[in-house]
């Protein structure tokens, strides 16, 4: 059976900035398969070789593959649904699957908006698409779907959820083929080297309102620090990679596997350093530690910061304050590291005076790295439940981070963009000429140095933060945000749509996803168990 895997050609001027970044999906997805003897696999990067639909159309085309495999995270799924409908066009039996977070809660409006999907996988999917792909080999897919956890379909143009199969429970027992890959296209470009984002730990015991990861994975699970410091070996050795990221929600939640793995990745020496996010109430609990995570290699550290107002991060239920903010970013920076904050912007209470209190908080606080990110609001996300109407804006393809979707009541959506671009302007100048030149350790020199090459870079080419939309008219900067009119929707418009179109609401009960309380013993016990055993009840979820 020949299986195809594509990423979609998505591109938003987000994270792409400091590179391109290897799609972790195949790799795990891939090695499952490979594992189970599924031998003929075959990845298209279209979104890191930025392969136009006429090129993908040939490719597809003179492969002729029995599956194809795609992935969607919110802003990709108008073209991952787009993708495969090129290859239905193509290729009429071929069997179209779709994986991700955003067809996992909202697989009702994918399928009714792309019928031509015939499987969305939701949730974790090694073990759903292995046993997904044995029923379609065997030619007894259409008998066997109703038994098949994890999945969804339509059956006479009725939508049909299977229920939810159970986490993997032993997260070592995952099989990456990282040989999928083209390596010389992923790039870190602060370093100049091959990147890799491998998966140390995945899910997080907190429910942050305006996250989703958390009802995604369901249970937080973290892998044997040695089998995992392995990986990175492999990686390092057999595919040249100088930099990897933890694609890990909360990587340092267990305080015990965490440090094993910086005690072996320091013992070991490999010539990699490497990132996280994390935050900030860890770093506070293990600055006895912070000079292992260095010696382990731990070059970059982004925090969950969020907000400028203990206000809103109380509203977004982070259980951290402004003053643990700033502490948490000077013991990352005492101990060579980088520290990078994050702030969310774009809500529906921005104002010009909000906007200048991030900037006056990031010269407070003096972070290495600032990021103004938009606020996203994902339709499966408790907050987005409590702006109900006011998100007018449904034009998926522009949930990226770098787009005001809200409409702030005392502003315009373009002022908002325009007021993030001034901070990350302000921001940087000063970093260009009175820091990064003269910080002392070279390393981390070097580094920061790489890091404003990367935003200078994408600056030119427009790449950073969209800025192809941003146009000057003689002095005045004006913004086209291009939304796709026919996702832009007035309030009686919405009130109507969710009578008039049940799909349209994401099914958030996923797998009992649904938080019961907050719970800190919970906490407390996940963040020293060794072998990740639940306190009490395994499925439940701690509310934070």
């Amino acid at each position: 059976m020949r299986i195809m895997m594509i990423q979609p050609n998505y591109h938003a001027g987000g994270a792409e900035i400091a590179g391109s970044w290897p799609p972790s999906w195949v790799a795990y997805i891939g090695g499952a398969l490979k594992t189970a003897g599924f031998d003929n696999v075959r990845f298209i990067d279209a979104m890191t070789l930025d392969i136009p639909d006429d090129q993908l159309r040939v490719i597809i085309e003179r492969n002729r593959p029995d599956v194809i495999l795609a992935t969607a995270i919110t802003p990709m799924i108008i073209k991952a649904q787009a993708t495969l409908k090129m290859a239905r066009e193509l290729l009429p039996n071929t069997k179209l699957i779709l994986g991700g977070v955003h067809p996992t809660f909202m697989y009702a409006q994918v399928l009714s908006e792309a019928p031509w999907v015939d499987y969305i996988v939701r949730g974790e999917g090694e073990e759903i698409i292995v046993e997904l792909l044995k029923s379609i080999e065997a030619g007894s897919d259409l008998k066997d779907r109703a038994t098949i956890q994890g999945i969804a379909y339509l059956e006479n143009e009725k939508v049909v959820a299977t229920p939810a199969r159970d986490p993997i429970a032993d997260l070592d027992t995952l099989t990456p083929d990282w040989s999928l890959l083209e390596w010389d296209k992923y790039i870190y470009v602060p370093m100049n080297v091959r990147v890799a984002v491998p998966n140390f730990a995945r899910g997080c015991p907190f429910t942050c309102r305006f996250c989703s990861q958390w009802k995604f994975w369901r249970k937080y699970r973290s892998r044997s620090p040695l089998k995992f410091v392995d990986e990175v070996e492999t990686l390092v050795r057999d595919y040249n990679v100088g930099f990897f990221i933890l694609a890990d929600e909360e990587p340092t939640l267990n305080r015990k596997k965490f440090t094993a793995l910086c005690e072996e990745l320091a013992r070991r020496k490999l010539p990699v350093l490497w990132g996280i996010n994390t935050r900030v109430t860890d770093i506070m609990r293990d600055e006895a530690l912070l000079p292992l995570w260095r010696k382990a290699g731990l070059m970059h550290i982004s925090l969950g910061t969020e907000a400028a107002a203990q206000m809103n991060l109380d509203r977004f239920r982070k259980q951290t304050t402004i003053e643990q903010n700033k502490r948490a970013i000077k013991m990352i920076q005492s101990h060579g590291m980088v520290a990078e904050a994050q702030f969310i912007m774009g809500m529906e209470n921005e104002t010009p005076e909000t906007i200048e209190e991030t900037y006056r908080l990031s010269q407070d606080w003096k972070p290495d790295m600032a990021n103004w990110n938009m606020y996203t609001p994902w339709p499966f996300a408790e907050l987005f439940e409590e702006l109900g109407d006011k998100v007018e804006v449904r034009d998926y393809s522009k949930y990226n981070f770098v787009t005001p979707i809200m409409k702030p009541e005392a502003m315009d959506r373009e002022d908002v963009l325009k007021g993030v671009l001034r901070n990350y302007a302000r921001f940087y100048m000063r970093k260009a000429f009175f820091e990064y030149p003269f910080i002392k350790d070279p390393v981390k020199r070097k580094y920061m140095l790489g890091c404003l090459r990367a935003f200078m870079k994408t600056t030119v080419t427009k790449r950073f933060y969209d800025l192809g939309r941003v146009h000057m008219n003689g002095t005045q900067m004006e913004v086209d945000l291009a939304f796709d009119e026919s996702r832009v929707f007035t309030m009686e418009q919405l009130s109507t749509l969710k009578e008039d179109h049940p799909e349209l609401v994401a099914d958030i009960t996923f797998g009992g996803a649904i938080p019961r309380g907050f719970d800190p013993e919970e906490i407390r016990h996940q963040s020293e168990n060794t072998l990740n055993t639940p306190l009490r009840d395994e499925n439940k979820q701690v509310g934070c």
